[in-house]
């Protein structure tokens, strides 16, 4: 027996991008997000800004959608000390379960960009 079509979900990219981000600020060794565009002055402000409190936590993401599958951009602050490419591969582990888990799309890629280091005040 078929169940009668009630109609479609549609997950928009804002909450996928809400999904990776609140992901990333989970996982070890992150400090914060930093901006996606490259304008120099704001970047400054945006960078710094990605050292607050993580109150943006879409700041730093970029998701798109082809045919169900999705590929997600992270920009992202990482404490100094940790090793950049184990923290990296846990970024990306950790944001494709839980974007999966979440939405039941497909997550294609994960690309991590680590656009800067903070050093804690305990060094």
């Amino acid at each position: 027996m078929t169940e009668p079509y009630l109609g479609r979900i549609e997950v928009a990219p804002r909450a996928i991008e809400s999904i990776a981000g609140l992901a990333v600020l989970e996982s070890y060794g992150v400090v914060g997000m930093a901006p996606k565009d490259s304008s120099s002055r704001e970047r400054l402000a945006e960078y710094m800004a990605a050292l607050l409190p993580r109150a943006n936590f879409r700041r730093g993401v970029a998701v798109t959608c082809r045919d169900g599958r999705i590929a997600i951009d992270l920009y992202v602050v990482i404490e100094y000390g940790t090793r950049i490419s184990e923290v990296a591969v846990g970024i990306k582990n950790r944001v494709k379960y839980i974007v999966e888990r979440d939405t039941g799309l497909t997550v294609a890629q994960v690309n991590v960009h680590v656009q800067g280091l903070r050093v804690s005040n305990d060094r």
